[in-house]
């Protein structure tokens, strides 16, 4: 397995339980898939630099987890079609 990093933003929602419930249907899928968490920061909600999807601001999650190569795509799938995901980002990281 190799070490990823995943950036999420989780649409607004005026419910905080919504978004850890989000964050918990992430990490579920990343075990789901064979991976392991590593690490996870929930940063907060921010403001975005510019609207997507015509939101302002979003909650914004890191997760860092060590995960199979080929799990990656299914894992990136599920977050284009999520509708509280908003934007993401999965990047391999450098074994050091």
């Amino acid at each position: 397995m190799r070490p990823y990093e995943l950036v999420f933003i989780v649409a607004p929602q005026p419910d905080d339980e919504k978004v850890q419930t989000q964050i918990d249907t992430v990490t579920k899928r990343i075990a789901g898939y064979g991976g392991e968490v590593t690490k996870l920061s929930v940063w907060g909600k921010r403001k975005l630099a510019y609207p997507i999807k015509k939101f302002r601001e979003g909650h914004y999650v890191v997760v860092q987890m060590q995960m199979p190569a080929e799990a990656v795509k299914q894992l990136d799938r599920d977050l284009l079609i999520s509708e509280n995901v908003i934007r993401h980002l999965i990047v391999r990281m450098d074994e050091e």
